[in-house]
């Protein structure tokens, strides 16, 4: 059996511009429709100056599509925009194929990426929420009727209904489900918080070598391939610095340009990740001829997540990934960004002036505490040498030691409160 083939067409809507050229457009389309393993057989860009009521695009164009899949047995077509349930039917009327537009494109690339039981059901939540809306006159078969016996019984149920309804009932179990993950994420963000460990984030547009840095940075083998949303679950792992300060570091889900609401909806469990996180690691694509416009992407997802713009200015490091390969791009729009840090993570340049970086953001509210010891406190000298940066020491005649460490914020207050007679002078 051969591999599934594709059409993919990009509208060209010219009442409703997008902000990047067609051509581009065109191009991302295919890459998710190779995500899922299906070979472009066709790809084209038709104009539309006004989008149809019944197919958005023109009816002769569709005329076309037929002629074209009737020789290749019938392909998948997809529509690189969001079509009405009526205009996803229309088309499949007109050109006797599948026709599924972006969302569902993008929900089918997360269905076969989902791993974990957290993602399979974001996914198949999101699917539903997509789903409901495509049970108003989208098949005939949704428009019988059942039940209604004698002259009290109505006209029964009809079969829309009724799977309305079973929709319902698994989305409602979903959320449930749900719930029970949200829990135990909140429980383990809220033991983080406890042990007063930053959680740094990595976030930024698909395909722009995130987890080729989580990689890099933590040695964990994420998959990571040159593929739109390659990987899907978050993963989280334990990194130490070289200032033997230890952070979590989370590799999150990929965002897209017009990323469908019920995805965002979805997975908002999981991006809390990135809403809590002391620290977010904006990984862009250096190489990218359209690397402002993805920026903007991503900015629109995570002040849809509830993140202002003066947060984002506070806790995001710009990083640009691919350096090896960016030429000129990306210095042409360095200076739209706050001390951005070129780095290449699939060669290693850049990653130690990147943890510098992080260093020292997490560290500009640390205390730097000059203390005497008296011989007798071996167990707060013990503790700043676990807590603390140790810069140096020096022992007195008297036996008294002089230390001069850092500590973080918390841990300078544990050390007062557990040893406040050490801080008087």
């Amino acid at each position: 059996m051969g591999q599934a083939v594709a059409y993919v067409i990009h509208p060209d809507n010219r009442q409703d511009p997008l902000p990047r050229p067609p051509e581009t457009c065109l191009q991302e389309a295919c890459g998710l429709v190779e995500a899922i393993g299906v070979n472009v057989e066709f790809a084209d860009i038709t104009p539309v100056n006004r989008p149809r009521a019944g197919t958005f695009i023109g009816k002769g164009y569709a005329e076309m599509l037929k002629e074209k899949a009737e020789e290749d047995d019938h392909p998948l077509i997809v529509i690189n925009t969001s079509l009405a349930p009526v205009q996803q039917r229309n088309l499949e009327m007109i050109t006797g194929c599948k026709v599924i537009d972006r969302t569902a494109l993008i929900l089918e690339i997360f269905g076969a990426r989902a791993n974990t039981h957290a993602g399979r059901l974001q996914v198949e939540l999101a699917a539903l929420s997509f789903q409901r809306s495509r049970l108003v006159r989208s098949w005939t078969h949704l428009e019988r009727q059942r039940g209604g016996g004698g002259f009290l019984g109505g006209p029964g149920e009809r079969q829309i209904e009724l799977d309305r309804r079973m929709l319902m009932q698994r989305v409602k179990q979903i959320r449930r489900e749900l719930t029970d993950v949200e829990r135990t994420r909140l429980l383990q963000r809220q033991n983080r918080d406890r042990a007063e460990t930053p959680t740094l984030a990595l976030i930024g547009y698909t395909n722009a070598g995130k987890s080729t840095l989580f990689n890099a940075l933590t040695g964990a083998g994420v998959l990571s391939k040159d593929m739109l949303f390659a990987t899907l679950d978050p993963t989280m792992r334990a990194l130490k610095l070289s200032s033997s300060r230890k952070v979590v570091l989370a590799d999150t889900v990929g965002f897209i340009s017009q990323l469908p609401t019920e995805l965002v909806e979805a997975f908002k469990s999981t991006l809390e990740e990135v809403v809590s996180a002391d620290l977010l690691i904006h990984v862009h694509d250096a190489s990218s001829p359209l690397l402002l416009e993805e920026a903007d992407d991503v900015f629109k997802v995570l002040q849809d997540l509830g993140i202002d713009e003066e947060t984002l200015a506070t806790r995001v490091v710009h990083v640009f990934n691919k350096a090896d390969i960016a030429g000129d791009i990306a210095a042409t729009v360095c200076e739209r960004f706050t001390e951005p840090v070129m780095i290449s993570a699939l060669t290693g340049e850049g990653i130690a002036d990147l943890e510098n970086r992080i260093e020292h953001l997490l560290s500009i509210q640390d205390h730097i505490l000059k203390i005497t010891l008296p011989p007798h406190e071996g167990a707060a000298r013990a503790w700043l040498f676990s807590q603390g940066r140790v810069h140096h020491t020096f022992m007195q005649d008297n036996g008294c030691e002089e230390m001069e460490v850092t500590l973080s914020e918390a841990d300078y207050a544990r050390f007062t409160a557990r040893w406040p007679e050490l801080m008087l002078d």
